[in-house]
């Protein structure tokens, strides 16, 4: 797709292509490209004649669902800034985000009004449009927008433009607004679709919140850039997600690694289904168990690619022709990457530091925190605050987080170490380490267990079997069993509520 400048256009150059042609399945409904390219003129006249002006930001608190996509389509072709906002937020939560970035307009279902009453109290100036029929006084509605007919908009949006503002997971206090622009994603898009070596007759099927960037990349825009057709599925069953694949002969299937465990947990004698459409297979979000990885491939025969990059620079994606266990892939074509040492120094081949990210994937920075931005950009290169190495073919491997890092009498160890032991014992299903305090060592590893469906076992075992592949400073000291591992609204494993 040649001169494509902003997102939007990716759509409707796809349009004038290929309008008959289905781009999304959900539920009973069944949307065609010339279809959705209509609608998002109409919702983009709607939301112009409500007032939006260029780089407004326009939250959307959305699950998955065809809405989401008009939505979001609509917004960048009004010159706005798409702000996602995951729908398990809780009010707090959202009301952070909706001041921190000046939200002028909120698209949200009826269903979640309730949960906002407090913060259109304090915020008389925020303009809201809900989805599902509501009558509400002061409250447009999306289904009046998206009927009333429009011309084709163009406010002429260039690449340098402001496209999506992504409010980080806050793993390290509040979340800060990544600015991504709209060159930083036509650039992942065409780097990432090149890499997967993903067609046109591709079937994607979208499982992972689209408030999340993987899911926007891998689901919509990547999609739909090459005319494929997406399965949009409003929530994860596994069951559900299996018996899809087999209806829908689903070639492209991208996930979060928990995902992958639960559809590995469904015992393979009870399954009837077909799922060897599947072409590329992609977890990302959160890093990959190798013993996931190599289940998967056992019981179906397809590798799981990794792809890593956080929100700020989505960097790595492997490639399934060529692909290393363990690796999230070389960096993509136009991208750099290095490791660095504490003293932001380059590190050779095989060490392990700080990875760190250039290029045009990078975001513009972190909205209204110059003194953050600064210290991520520093010497043009993005820091991750990610620790990994890179091998002599340059796949990148991730070893953990710097604030992750256990030192165990001045011994380094990387929680995902023994989070990869603990994955390969027969009964484990999921895990996670964090480090505790011991006034002896200073720290020591703590172990959080989910046991497979129908297992009984004692916390000592899972010591044992540390200490038979791990040197016993790395080995935990204590092994919780839990029913679940608590988990943030995109997936991953919420190490703050364990500690």
């Amino acid at each position: 797709m040649e001169n494509v400048k902003s997102i939007d256009r990716i759509l409707s150059k796809t349009a004038q292509i290929l309008p008959n042609k289905t781009v999304m399945h959900y539920e009973n409904e069944s949307i065609t490209y010339g279809q959705l390219d209509k609608e998002v003129n109409n919702l983009a006249q709607g939301l112009m004649d409500l007032g939006l002006k260029p780089s407004d930001k326009v939250a959307v608190i959305l699950g998955n669902c065809p809405n989401f996509v008009r939505i979001y389509f609509a917004i960048l072709r009004a010159a706005g800034t798409v702000v996602p906002l995951n729908p398990l937020y809780k009010a707090d939560e959202i009301h952070y985000v909706l001041n921190d970035a000046e939200v002028k307009l909120l698209i949200i279902d009826q269903e979640l009004l309730p949960m906002i009453r407090e913060v259109r109290a304090e915020k008389s100036d925020l303009d809201i449009i809900a989805i599902g029929g509501t009558k509400e006084e002061g409250i447009a509605s999306f289904e009046e927008l998206l009927k009333k007919e429009a011309e084709p908009v163009d406010r002429n949006v260039e690449e340098k433009d402001l496209a999506v503002c992504i409010y980080t997971s806050g793993t390290s206090g509040r979340p800060k607004g990544a600015l991504l622009s709209h060159g930083s994603h036509i650039f992942l898009i065409n780097a990432s679709i090149k890499r997967l070596d993903l067609k046109t007759e591709d079937h994607s099927l979208c499982i992972i919140p689209l408030s999340h960037i993987f899911s926007q990349l891998t689901n919509m825009l990547m999609p739909i850039w090459l005319g494929g057709t997406i399965t949009i599925l409003p929530r994860f069953i596994p069951s559900a997600v299996l018996n899809e694949i087999t209806i829908k002969k689903i070639s492209f299937l991208s996930a979060v690694p928990a995902m992958y465990s639960a559809l590995l947990a469904i015992p393979s004698q009870d399954q009837n289904f077909n799922i060897s459409s599947l072409r590329i297979c992609v977890s990302g979000g959160a890093p990959l168990p190798l013993e996931v990885s190599n289940v998967f491939m056992e019981r179906y025969g397809i590798n799981l690619v990794e792809a890593s990059g956080p929100t700020e620079a989505v960097a790595c994606v492997g490639s399934p022709k060529a692909n290393k266990p363990g690796s999230v892939g070389p960096a993509l074509d136009g991208v750099k990457v290095k490791i660095v040492n504490d003293q932001d120094q380059d590190l050779p081949q095989g060490e392990v530091g700080e990875f760190c990210i250039q290029g045009p994937n990078v975001m513009q920075g972190y909205l209204n925190l110059p003194e953050e931005t600064a210290e991520a950009l520093k010497a043009g290169w993005f820091h991750t605050g990610d620790l990994a190495k890179i091998d002599e073919d340059g796949f990148v491997y991730i070893v953990g987080r710097k604030k992750d890092m256990i030192l165990v009498g001045g011994l380094n160890v990387y929680p995902s170490e023994v989070e990869q032991c603990l994955y390969y014992h027969p009964q484990i299903l999921e895990a996670a380490v964090i480090g505790t305090p011991d006034k002896d060592r200073g720290e020591v590893p703590k172990a959080f267990i989910v046991l497979k469906p129908g297992v009984t076992a004692e916390p000592t075992e899972f010591i044992l079997h540390c200490r038979k592949h791990l040197a016993n400073f790395k080995c935990p000291k204590q092994v919780v069993i839990l029913t679940s591992l608590p988990k943030n609204p995109t997936g991953k494993v919420d190490k703050k509520q364990l500690a």
